[in-house]
């Protein structure tokens, strides 16, 4: 069965980021003392005592929302308790309890689902009395933590336990990225297919439409779409499964130029993104299809490259382009290759998200990238490939003396990454290593996805590895 759902709510800037980060574990969640900086649901796995649960944290449940943004997130906040078994309402000790937390907490009452009270920044005995306002709402459990300090953690823990459903086989995930580079021993054995989700990341510049995608692709409002940059904050997963096939999508937060970039909190978020990115099979590169590739676009595919990832791009809001005489395909195409000389093995959607024009087209076209990230050449089938390339293009001298390849081998999948040993390492250069790589491609594929070639000297019986 799938793991019980815990989902943390209460009014903003109570502390529900803090102590959903102190029960994870982890930093997963953003937190900074300006009310609505989580937005979206975010979810995340995390081991309570003897139970796995999946927690979410959501912003600020406003039983009266007086601006758009506000009414988005108590909508999110709201579909949150109703994936959930469990609820901790957190409310501030410092506060004390409001009318906006007496109307919360009515709109709980009627989900008829367990609710654990959590009065939060209660930091010693000496704050105890702060929550004596509290029992009078009738609400029990009630418990008094710091999620700072980690005060009164374990007992909570505990009332979570004690309010969940009955245990059942819980889901576990897992990740296996390969074979390391040194691990040369059984390649003609093959690798085995990654276990888990092909994990995606979408990313792009900030209000290009990247939440959108993901309604569009899950079939549900589950993230927050609102016209304004910087509305996503944390990178957000979405598990998603087509036919026998399963997904985990990651909404990220756009990532801007850095020269721009002067709010701590974004630049924070920022990098948040480029995490996600490393930790997906494929990242989905959104551009706005009204003003064409940008060099902030040029850089994020280097740097989805750079962390060896597999990389697609997608233009987007296709559907404005009709009334643009200036913007056709070909345009577009040409422009790619321009300012994409780096990624030219990369394959490009012309889609709409808000339409859904083309958006049926990008996860088949995921697979075939992630069979190719993911794609094992028999170390017999690299040793024929190798003679032909060195026949048709052998590498520089050095010094007067021939530069031999003797043999090649694939030492990893995700991406594949293959070794190449010679007799002089210094003297394979970077353009020759380019064109084993061109080479490669030429000869087996890999649209998609980064391929990576290392040289090293071969070594002799008895000999230690450099």
């Amino acid at each position: 069965m799938a793991l019980p759902v815990v989902a943390v709510v209460g009014r903003p800037n109570v502390g529900k980021s803090t102590l959903f980060n102190r029960l994870v574990g982890s930093k997963t969640s953003i937190v900074h003392d300006r009310p609505g900086v989580t937005r979206d649901r975010l979810y995340e796995e995390a081991e309570l005592l003897s139970r796995r649960v999946l927690l979410i944290d959501t912003g600020g449940l406003e039983p009266e929302p007086d601006t758009d943004l506000l009414k988005a997130m108590r909508a999110q906040s709201l579909v949150a308790v109703e994936e959930a078994h469990v609820i901790l309402l957190v409310v501030d000790a410092q506060t004390g309890w409001t009318p906006a937390d007496d109307d919360v907490a009515t709109l709980l009452r009627r989900s008829d689902k367990p609710v654990i009270l959590v009065v939060n920044k209660v930091d010693g005995t000496r704050h105890e009395a702060l929550a004596a306002d509290f029992w009078a709402t009738g609400i029990d459990p009630l418990l008094t933590v710091s999620a700072e300090h980690g005060r009164g953690i374990y007992e909570l823990c505990e009332a979570i336990e004690a309010a969940l459903p009955p245990a059942g086989a819980d889901e576990t995930t897992s990740d296996d990225d390969g074979l390391d580079e040194d691990d040369l021993e059984a390649l003609d054995e093959g690798l085995e297919p990654a276990a888990g989700p092909i994990r995606i990341a979408v990313i792009g510049r900030p209000n290009i439409g990247k939440s959108t995608l993901i309604n569009r692709l899950l079939g549900e409002d589950r993230h927050l779409v609102f016209d304004m940059p910087g509305t996503t904050m944390d990178p957000v997963d979405s598990g998603l499964r087509v036919g026998d096939r399963d997904y985990v999508l990651v909404d990220t937060a756009g990532v801007r130029k850095r020269a721009r970039i002067d709010d701590k909190l974004e630049r924070f978020v920022s990098l948040r993104s480029i995490r996600a990115i490393e930790r997906c099979h494929v990242s989905l590169l959104l551009i706005d299809g009204t003003e064409g590739p940008t060099e902030q676009d040029a850089k994020l595919a280097q740097l989805v490259i750079d962390r060896g990832r597999a990389l697609a791009i997608l233009i987007n809001k296709w559907d404005l382009t009709k009334e643009l005489e200036e913007v056709d395909s070909r345009g577009i195409g040409d422009a790619l290759a321009q300012r994409f000389p780096h990624a030219t093995w990369a394959p490009h959607l012309f889609i709409s998200a808000k339409t859904g024009k083309g958006v049926h087209r990008v996860l088949p076209m995921v697979d075939q990238i992630y069979a190719e990230f993911d794609k094992r050449v028999p170390t017999a089938r690299l040793n024929r490939f190798l003679e032909a390339a060195v026949a048709a293009h052998s590498p520089p001298q050095k010094h007067h003396h021939p530069v031999r390849l003797y043999y090649m081998a694939q030492a990893r999948v995700r991406p594949p990454t293959f070794v190449a040993f010679t007799n002089t390492p210094d003297g394979i250069g970077p353009a020759y290593v380019r064109y084993l790589g061109n080479q490669l491609r030429e000869a087996f594929g890999f649209e998609g996805t980064p391929v990576k070639v290392h040289v090293r000297k071969r070594r002799k019986l008895g000999e230690e590895a450099r």
